[in-house]
């Protein structure tokens, strides 16, 4: 049983009372959601994307405002506390704490309420922001503030921090958007908050409950002239819109009944930026913007200096454009060590040391290249730019992309030592940005600290991360010092210490100093009134402990050094692979937004099949544990059984935490205490099973076919019974080319000679494929040999035997590093065999052989990408295909979308003149090699068919051609729909003239 405690001061035992109360809600107390007290679950949510670690005494997931009201009068019954959460990006700490964790994300989703006259929509807290604008997209309509991780970032957290965004230039912040809000107060009561009247706030006065207390408590402090003073000349300049320090008083002294305005009275502005410390959110909502003109454009303004980007940006203010974002040099750099983004970097033209990112929506493009030229002109004029691409269209969300991945990028840095967000959330006015970046630099020296810096630079707000060890004692009190002395940075500028990111447990301890004792009195005020018993989120904003408290990292914490099979001295250890997890939460994607991470999550909605969660139970029970073997744990295994190691994480992941790695080193030494199953040795070893089997093929599928043998199979290894077992072909693919080559001898190889690698699957089920790929070769005017080698390893590596993997894989490398070479590729068909080359074997030789792996790696291709390659030098044309006209759906296999791309193989299938290709925008098709065969995966292998692939296959017309390159792939859009997919090989094959 896992065994955990709170940095050796954990209360976990005093929980105990508590815990049995909460296993009685649902009979007790009528709640209707769901649970969690194990400690697995607690250490999931121990953590946000902040630097904060504080273990919860429980996770619920409510389904409705009844719910909510259930666990505020659980939580007053038992003096605990209630922490919102959607999907836990927060950066300041706002959903880690020892309270109740209430999780909105798994059943308060719903788009309630949409009014396409009057641009407003309704939700639950729980929907995510894409997703949103999704829906919304049809009517023209948007909700316009877009934070970099909109692709998962929940409406309720964004109200709860007052999200922006990187076009809140043009439209503003989340308060600006927020019509009404209904909660659930502290006493349990509703309360629905909106635009009132200064009659209407005089009759709210004089109600008699809690909801009337609110008002009165407003009126006392904000009608008296001393404080209404004491608010304009503490709180930050208005100048800035990004202010979101403490309670947003001075935003609600601009209302009536206080002055004469016509901004109507709305507790929702207070709301907004209160970090779920006043009221819970049920109910939302918000007012919605028209699609933006339909031409955008980029420009990308490569700067020689970061002064010179500070510069620039005032320039490109007075050309309105809608957004200014800034990247500095360690983030591009970066981007190269990421596969997504690396693909995504083209803009960038040489070693810039800054970059502004200017967007301009306008109805036609000559009005944008209009601006470009001028803007460029003026820039130069100023010496502040030297390139200046101008980006339209698709390749615009490719900019974004690598804008947008900084924080995970910046975890990429290898070490303890990474770039730490905490004073990043500061804005002061555009104009004052240079001189309070110098006046920060001078910081920055005093502690002799690099920092990195990026973002909202239209606004007056940057990102800054300086870079520290916050496992280093000194490096924790430096985190401190550096923080309030950046505040009175901030003071003196008079900025807001938070434009977006809020306050937290990070920045709450400086808000007196921010906005003056006195009104810090006014904030403990509206806290004591709104929730007396302190239920809501307490810690944050009000009574704050100490900032460098309660930190992921212990003090001093010495990292473990573990010995692997896997090489993981790239990020210097096991360990330190596992802690690049931030829990920025790119991995809670769901099918709505598309990519291939993680599929389990896309499935379930449930954080615990998360990358991040995985991550989070890998670091903490690998650093709390004081065995010899610390992945000797149930828990573990537990919590990576649903990893389907698609190897979305390793390219989507921005920290590029590679779990399908993690995971196979985690298997092997469990295994190693705990023995190997049978079915994971016969399910890794299938290849030497097949071997034998090939020897008799016909009577071997007359055993893997029969039902009654094949049931039996099925049970000894664990296999659905709904599963049909692969076929052996008649003929091994290794033999039926030596039969070949001995007949007819080597073909004349006019173009060249490539060697085939026979991977275990086509050797000896898809045998078909690699005979027309070896046909379609030589057809083509290729020598092809077949190489002197064993087995790819991919089932040792998948089932986690990586002993017998890496033995696999040095065989290889020796027996090919003499033959392999740019003249003389060897190519793959099955992805996830040929790519063992290029992904894991490299990390997994022996020293000896990490030379030569590399070499091979190089110059090893799917067949897809060699075609293509050969398509480029002008050595394969279209005239050798026929002009036929054929439709192709393209599911493609998540390992080479992931480590590859799907270009090579729409370049591949368009050789056909007349052929047309659309790829299926699905992630891993569920199957993931053996990990859909088996009995305990099958319900949710299907549902992940289920997501995208299966229903996109289905309303295909007969005539379209459905290509999988995966076998595993081609088995389960079979199974899921009775429908036959081809390998692309066999598509191009009965292509050729």
């Amino acid at each position: 049983m896992l065994s955990f405690v709170e940095h050796k001061g954990d209360d976990s035992v005093s929980n105990i009372n508590i815990h049995e109360d909460l296993e009685e809600l649902k009979s007790s107390f009528g709640f209707t959601g769901d649970i969690n007290i194990d400690d697995s679950h607690r250490i999931m949510y121990a953590t946000d994307a902040s630097t904060y670690r504080e273990i919860p005494i429980a996770i619920a997931y409510p389904k409705d405002h009844n719910d909510i009201r259930i666990l505020v009068e659980f939580a007053k019954i038992h003096n605990s506390s209630l922490i919102p959460r959607g999907a836990g990006t927060s950066l300041a700490g706002q959903v880690v704490g020892k309270g109740i964790v209430v999780d909105v994300s798994r059943f308060m989703t719903n788009i309630l309420e949409i009014n396409v006259e009057e641009k407003w929509v309704r939700v639950e807290p729980g929907v995510v922001l894409d997703e949103l604008n999704i829906v919304l997209e049809p009517d023209r309509l948007f909700f316009s503030p877009e934070t970099s991780t909109s692709n998962r970032c929940m409406i309720g957290g964004m109200v709860g921090n007052n999200s922006c965004g990187a076009h809140s230039l043009l439209y503003g912040s989340t308060r600006d958007h927020l019509i009404s809000v209904k909660t659930i107060l502290s006493d349990g009561t509703v309360a629905d908050f909106q635009p009132i009247s200064k009659e209407e706030f005089i009759e709210k006065c004089d109600l008699d409950n809690l909801e009337g207390e609110l008002y009165r408590n407003m009126a006392k402090i904000l009608t008296d002239v001393v404080n209404q003073k004491e608010i304009e000349e503490q709180f930050p300049d208005k100048a800035i819109h990004r202010r979101n320090t403490g309670y947003a008083l001075d935003v609600l002294l601009d209302s009536e009944p206080f002055i004469e305005s016509d901004n109507k009275f709305n507790f929702c502005k207070l709301l907004a930026g209160s970090e779920g410390t006043l009221a819970f959110m049920t109910e939302i909502k918000l007012s919605l913007d028209p699609l933006p003109p339909p031409v955008k454009a980029l420009i990308c303004v490569h700067c020689n200096s970061l002064e010179d980007a500070l510069n620039g940006n005032l320039i490109a203010l007075k050309y309105h454009p809608g957004a200014i974002e800034l990247m500095d040099k360690v983030l591009m750099d970066l981007s190269k060590e990421n596969i997504t983004q690396n693909k995504n970097r083209f803009f960038i033209e040489g070693e810039p040391a800054a970059m502004l990112i200017i967007e301009f929506e306008r109805d036609t493009k000559d009005e944008i290249l209009s601006i470009a030229e001028k803007l460029e002109a003026e820039l130069r004029k100023a010496g502040f730019g030297v390139h200046f691409p101008v980006i339209f269209g698709d390749d615009i969300p490719k900019v974004w992309a690598v804008r947008k991945s900084g924080l995970g990028l910046l975890s990429n840095i290898p070490g303890d030592a990474k770039p730490v967000p905490f004073v990043e959330d500061a804005a002061v006015k555009p104009q004052d940005l240079p001189k309070y970046i110098e006046e920060f630099k001078l910081l920055l020296d005093k502690y002799q600290l690099d920092c990195v810096y990026h973002a909202h630079i239209a606004t007056g707000e940057l990102h800054l991360r300086p870079v520290l060890n916050l496992k280093k004692k000194e490096d924790v009190e430096v985190y401190y010092q550096l923080a309030e002395e950046t505040a009175k940075l901030i003071k003196k500028f008079k900025g807001s210490l938070s434009g977006e990111h809020g306050d937290g447990r990070l920045r709450s301890e400086f808000i007196p100093l921010m906005i003056g004792e006195q009104n810090y009195i006014h904030l403990k005020q509206i806290k004591r009134t709104w929730d007396p018993e302190n239920i809501f989120n307490p810690g944050k904003i009000i009574d704050s402990p100490k900032m460098n408290s309660s930190l992921r990292y212990k003090s001093g914490q010495r990292t473990k050094e573990i010995e692997t099979f896997f090489d993981f001295s790239k990020d210097q250890g096991f360990l330190r692979s596992v802690e690049k997890c931030n829990g920025s939460g790119d991995c809670r994607k769901s099918e709505v937004i598309g990519g291939i991470m993680c599929p389990s999550y896309m499935a379930s909605h449930d954080e615990h099949t998360t990358t991040r969660a995985r991550a989070n139970m890998l670091r903490e029970i690998i650093t709390q544990s004081d065995e010899s073997n610390p992945f000797d744990s149930k828990e573990l295994f537990d919590i990576l059984d649903l990893c389907l190691s698609c190897k979305g994480c390793k390219s989507e992941c921005p920290s590029n935490v590679d779990m399908t790695k993690l995971k196979a080193e985690f298997l092997q030494h469990y295994y190693d205490a705990n023995g190997t199953p049978f079915k994971v040795k016969t399910i890794a070893g299938i290849s030497r099973i097949n071997k034998l089997g090939s020897i008799f093929p016909m009577f071997s599928n007359l055993i893997l076919g029969n039902k009654l043998t094949s049931g039996i199979l099925k049970n000894m290894l664990g296999i659905a019974p709904q599963r049909s077992l692969p076929k052996l072909y008649r003929i091994t693919l290794k033999s039926w080319i030596a039969r070949q080559l001995k007949n007819n001898g080597l073909s004349s190889g006019a173009k060249g000679k490539v060697y085939l690698f026979a991977d275990e699957f086509t050797d000896y089920n898809d045998t078909k494929i690699g005979i027309k790929a070896f046909q379609v070769l030589t057809k083509l005017g290729y020598q092809v040999e077949l190489p002197n080698h064993i087995e790819s390893g991919r089932t040792y590596i998948s089932k986690g035997m990586i002993r017998k993997a890496k033995s696999i894989a040095n065989s290889n490398i020796e027996s090919l590093q003499e033959v392999i070479s740019d003249k003389h590729p060897l190519i793959g068909i099955e992805p996830s065999g040929i790519l063992t080359f290029r992904d894991e074997y490299p990390d997994l030789v022996d020293g000896k052989n990490k030379i030569a792996a590399k070499k091979i790696a190089k110059f090893t291709f799917l067949f897809d990408e060699f075609i293509e390659r050969e398509i480029e030098k002008e050595n394969i044309i279209s005239e050798q295909f026929t002009d036929a006209k054929k439709s192709i759906k393209l599911h493609g296999h998540c390992h080479q979308k992931a480590i590859a791309s799907m270009k090579p193989s729409i370049t591949m299938l368009t050789l056909p003149i007349n052929y047309k290709v659309k790829e299926i925008k699905s992630g891993c098709c569920g199957m993931a090699g053996a990990f859909g065969y088996e009995k305990a995966h099958y319900d949710l292998s299907m549902k992940i068919g289920e997501l995208v692939l299966f229903p996109e296959v289905r309303k295909s017309d007969p005539d379209v051609i459905i290509a999988a390159p995966g076998t595993s792939c081609r088995q389960q859009i079979k199974d899921g729909t009775g429908t036959k997919a081809f390998h692309p090989i066999e598509i191009l094959f009965d292509a050729l003239n």
